[in-house]
């Protein structure tokens, strides 16, 4: 087995002059991130919800494609939906706040359907 180097990450995150409003930033990356409407804030941005399953939905993409190539899969493209529910009525655990439940779908294009839910397992597994 290949000994796989360590990653570590340095993002930054500050307040703005208006109240729920983040800017963040990542390497040279520099994007704002709004709170929901629901706590108050703005809510035109993307919110810290998405943005966390926009980071799930991405790996998926990429691992997905690191997969096939490794196996010598013919993998054209993948996409991948996810839809999320939060409810605070129904936690998960007390005091915390969890998505009740996170659904992946993922099309994936150029590959046969046994080779595709070969892939999927594969990721599951990562």
């Amino acid at each position: 087995m290949v000994q796989q180097e360590v990653r570590q990450y340095e993002l930054q995150a500050r307040s703005t002059e208006t109240f729920g409003r983040v800017l963040c930033s990542a390497r040279s990356h520099h994007f704002v991130v709004d709170g929901p409407l629901q706590n108050g804030c703005p809510g035109e941005a993307i919110t810290p919800g998405e943005l966390f399953l926009s980071g799930v939905a991405a790996c998926g993409v990429e691992l997905v494609q690191v997969l096939a190539r490794a196996q010598q899969v013919p993998l054209q493209a993948a996409t991948v939906a996810m839809r999320a529910v939060l409810d605070p009525s129904k936690p998960v655990r007390p005091g915390v706040s969890l998505f009740n439940a996170v659904r992946l779908h993922f099309h994936l294009k150029g590959v046969t359907q046994e080779q595709g839910a070969q892939l999927i397992e594969a990721f599951k597994r990562r």
